[in-house]
């Protein structure tokens, strides 16, 4: 990565906010998902250098990375997408931007889906990676994604064994991670802060019956839209990709073959080049 990183935490009504700032040019969010241990820098840093003239800002959301933990009062009264909603609109408002690209991965794509709801006009370009929220299987839930996230903090707690496995139905080539890989997420899984947190999120899951109901307001989404979409996806599987199609006004799909839920790993370079086109495409 050749631009620096411009880490810093901004308060906001909610909790402070870890928001790591890269580049200059048109504002590009990016929001990460929501596996054990995540942050954004962790989930896109090798990305970066393909979004060369975007001004990239990468927000923790609210219990992931360096930004606060919501508590088990926060998660009663709100989704933790309608936190992260709120949260990420207060660093935005905080750093000036108005309007911005808008780019989210499962959790994150969650995230993405209710601010473009939100606030449309705020939004001009989206892309949604296997989002949550805008789904409905036609197959088994939990998925078999779903039940690695749960399982990994329950029983005898994280283990470099649990992220092997955790990582083995993420991806649909293991081989692409190494056992240093492995260890590096597995040591960024121990936070207690986030273990913590994850035990309360994971319960706020199962109280409201997963994601939050967002395909009902897909309608309201103005922004010109690129779904991607990993073929082997275990996750969030590509059967819930029809809905999308069929509500968001402006919207196309691009599914990758021999690829699961980490689309931006896997078919790295391919998935740089077909996002970065979206982009700067001004038609």
């Amino acid at each position: 990565m050749t631009a620096a990183v411009d880490t810093r935490i901004i308060d906001t009504p909610l909790g402070s906010i870890a928001v790591s700032v890269v580049g200059q040019g048109t504002p590009l969010v990016l929001m990460h998902g929501g596996g054990p241990g995540a942050s954004a820098l962790a989930n896109y840093r090798d990305n970066l250098d393909a979004f060369e003239g975007f001004q990239v800002i990468l927000p923790d959301q609210p219990g992931f990375g360096g930004s606060y933990r919501p508590t088990e009062a926060d998660l009663e009264a709100r989704s933790i997408t309608e936190i992260s909603v709120d949260a990420t609109f207060h660093v935005l408002d905080a750093l000036g931007i108005d309007t911005f690209f808008l780019l989210g991965n499962s959790l994150g794509g969650a995230t993405a889906l209710g601010m473009a709801i939100a606030q449309p006009t705020r939004v001009t370009k989206l892309v949604l990676m296997a989002p949550g929220g805008g789904w409905l299987p036609t197959g088994p839930t939990p998925t078999e994604g779903q039940k690695e996230m749960f399982r990994y903090y329950n029983g005898e707690g994280p283990t470099v064994a649990k992220m092997k496995n955790f990582v083995r139905v993420m991806v649909a080539n293991p081989k692409l991670f190494d056992d240093a890989n492995i260890h590096a997420r597995y040591e960024a899984s121990l936070d207690e802060s986030h273990i913590a947190f994850y035990h309360l999120y994971n319960a706020a899951f199962a109280r409201r019956g997963g994601m939050d109901p967002l395909w009902k307001d897909l309608d309201r989404i103005t922004a010109d839209t690129l779904l991607v979409w990993g073929r082997d996806d275990r996750t969030i599987t590509l059967d819930g990709a029809s809905l999308m199609l069929r509500n968001i006004r402006r919207v196309q799909l691009h599914v990758f073959g021999g690829c699961g839920h980490w689309v931006q790993v896997e078919k790295k370079a391919k998935f740089e080049k077909l996002v970065t086109a979206f982009l700067q495409d001004t038609e």
